[in-house]
């Protein structure tokens, strides 16, 4: 898997699956929409995710779930700036902004984010490209199949898996002829992004396969989405047991980044699919009684 440049700072992904904890700062998000609008009780719950086991905190201002209508810049600064000033400032962990907006990008760098993770993969900003190529931030390229608007009408690929690979792989060399190394980009092949039931499962079966052809890290976010609720038949608030099996999933796959809601549980889940893959020693805590 290798490492991640971050600003700086090397985020190892070879012994170990970073979880990176969703902060969705908005009112319309398709889980928690509108639960850490509030500032003060935002920077509160990013806070106990990374008391919980976050690598990484992921603040976005603005929702992408089908159907989800923009914003504008001006609110998404708004939504997201003081609340990532504050948490550069009380955590020692990398602080990611989720947005496709090169403006919105600038302002929160500014603040101490040191990754964007961009679900248009550069495509929605043309200065965004600049952007990131004259930092030194970390960068996640993702595939969406259309817009949020329209992403889940009638999504149609000829083969997904081969389709994603070689979007990642264009997405990858554009950044790279513009200067942004490739040791500072992550792929995410956009599980939920434009994508049937059946799109997202051959996905998730071929992971490994993207890893290698795409030849950078991969990030996972299917954390409570609804091809979990399609093939369980449960709502939102009740995919906790779908997600950690798709998380325990990707651990065995090679994946590097795993992006979701629970970061508690999703810790647990990591740690001990970790133990299971490496097939290594693990230290015992403190509390445990040997048998």
């Amino acid at each position: 898997m290798g490492s991640w440049s971050i600003a700086g700072r090397s985020l190892s992904l070879d012994r170990k699956v970073n979880v990176m904890g969703i902060l969705n700062v908005t009112p319309d998000s398709f889980s928690d929409g509108g639960e850490w609008l509030d500032t003060s009780v935002a920077i509160k719950h990013a806070l106990r995710m990374a008391e919980d086991g976050a690598d990484i905190i992921d603040v976005g201002g603005e929702s992408t779930r089908p159907g989800a209508v923009a914003v504008s810049e001006a609110d998404e600064i708004a939504r997201v700036r003081g609340v990532i000033e504050a948490l550069s400032a009380s955590l020692d962990i990398p602080i990611s902004i989720d947005t496709s907006k090169a403006g919105v990008a600038e302002r929160a760098i500014e603040a101490g984010a040191s990754i964007v993770n961009d679900v248009t993969a550069l495509r929605s900003d043309p200065e965004m490209l600049n952007l990131i190529a004259g930092t030194d931030v970390g960068l996640v390229l993702m595939h969406m199949g259309g817009e949020p608007r329209t992403m889940q009408e009638n999504p149609t690929y000829g083969d997904v898996v081969e389709d994603v690979i070689g979007f990642l792989l264009e997405r990858v060399g554009v950044a790279e002829s513009s200067g942004i190394q490739r040791d500072r980009i992550v792929v995410d092949p956009g599980i939920g992004f434009g994508k049937t039931l059946e799109h997202n499962l051959q996905l998730l079966r071929s992971l490994e396969k993207i890893r290698a052809e795409v030849g950078c890290p991969i990030l996972l976010g299917p954390s409570r989405k609804s091809f979990i609720g399609a093939v369980l038949d449960l709502e939102v608030d009740e995919r906790l047991e779908g997600t950690a099996a798709v998380v325990a999933l990707a651990v065995a796959s090679g994946v590097g980044v795993v992006r979701v809601h629970d970061v508690k549980e999703m810790t647990r889940v990591v740690r001990m699919a970790e133990a299971v893959v490496g097939g290594g020693e693990v230290e015992r805590p403190r509390w445990t009684r040997s048998l």
